[in-house]
């Protein structure tokens, strides 16, 4: 078995590489060659500003959910307070209207 390292690009670079894929006279497999990167990985760089923003339409829907339970759960205690609070000034009021 090989133990090959595997490379990391930093994003400037990636960005520029597929600005350079996206140029008229630019065919995939000289592209290709030329930066010595794989079709996957060049895919992989491409789908990459798309999956941060599903990430972070994720987590803003993960935030929304934990913010709505949380109010769902203060609702239930405020009304249960009201309840207990209609039934004592219900209690109280009986003795305030004996002489």
């Amino acid at each position: 078995m090989s133990t090959q390292c595997r490379r990391h690009f930093p994003a400037e670079f990636k960005e520029r590489r597929l600005a350079r894929l996206s140029e008229p006279d630019a065919a995939r497999t000289s592209v290709n060659r030329e930066l010595g990167a794989t079709p996957p990985q060049l895919k992989g760089w491409r789908l990459e500003p798309t999956a941060a923003g599903s990430a972070e339409a994720i987590r803003k829907q993960q935030a929304e959910a934990t913010e709505l339970a949380e109010l769902r759960l203060e609702n239930r205690c405020l009304n249960e307070e009201a309840e207990v609070m209609g039934k004592a000034s219900a209690f109280f009021a009986q003795w305030a209207e004996k002489p």
